[in-house]
């Protein structure tokens, strides 16, 4: 099972144990799901940490192979024929880049331009 749906599953129950032990106190029904939220809150902190760890690596490691993924993509649109020509990639595999572009920007055209009047 995912960890993830453990987690949330785990959280559910302590929420549902919290009110069902607050049912047959003499206090409002909102008070007692306010109370339960609280409860079961706290007690998730502690009991669920495994699962809360677990379920934040899976993200982690979610994040990074969708990195790894998205630099491969953009290595093949750039026409780049090693895929670890991203940052992550040594200094001798990484393509040149160019200093200086072949035709200047806006703001330099107009700075030559003022300088020659």
């Amino acid at each position: 099972m995912s960890p993830a749906v453990k987690y949330t599953l785990g959280r559910i129950g302590l929420f549902v144990a919290a009110f069902l032990v607050l049912l047959p106190f003499p206090l409002s029904i909102f008070l007692k799901l306010v109370l339960a939220i609280l409860v079961s809150a706290v007690l998730s902190w502690f009991v669920l940490r495994g699962w809360r760890e677990q379920y934040s690596l899976q993200l982690q490691n979610a994040v990074e192979r969708r990195k790894t993924e998205k630099q491969k993509l953009r290595s093949a649109l750039a026409g780049d024929d090693s895929p670890l020509a991203g940052d992550d990639a040594p200094a001798a595999e990484r393509p040149a880049a160019q200093d200086e572009p072949d035709h200047p920007t806006d703001a330099e055209q107009s700075a030559t331009n003022s300088e020659q009047r």
